[in-house]
């Protein structure tokens, strides 16, 4: 079992920075492939980016690519997420999410095991 809590969301204007991170209990996170997905009203959950068990390897969804950064550091069982140049589309409930098996590609929400409760990004024009 793995139980994630996000933190870190909140309101920034167009063009501006937040970070992300997710803690992440249990033993084995090093062994998941942690994804950061989000959800606006009224639209499905979607993976934004996505991180391998060693950092080594990653996935940014196209809308994301040059503006988000995923990264991980095993030892603090933690991952981030860096979004700069923030823009009112990427307003949404984000959640962090850990797969057990599998690689950084199947961006379907089925693939994950275990969710975090989501934090909210608000960004305003």
């Amino acid at each position: 079992q793995v139980q994630l809590v996000e933190s870190g969301g909140g309101l920034v204007q167009a063009g501006g920075s937040l970070r992300l991170s997710c803690a992440a209990s249990g033993h084995t996170f090093s062994r998941y492939v942690m994804g950061w997905f989000r959800q606006a009203p009224g639209k499905e959950r979607t993976l934004v980016t996505a991180i391998n068990w060693s950092g080594g390897s990653t996935y940014y969804h196209d809308s994301v690519k040059d503006r988000f950064t995923i990264s991980r550091d095993n030892a603090k069982n933690t991952v981030y997420l860096q979004m700069n140049s923030l823009k009112p589309e990427d307003t949404a409930i984000y959640y962090c999410a850990a797969r057990s098996a599998g690689t950084i590609y199947f961006t379907d929400r089925t693939g994950y095991d275990y969710w975090g409760q989501g934090t909210q990004v608000t960004v305003s024009s």
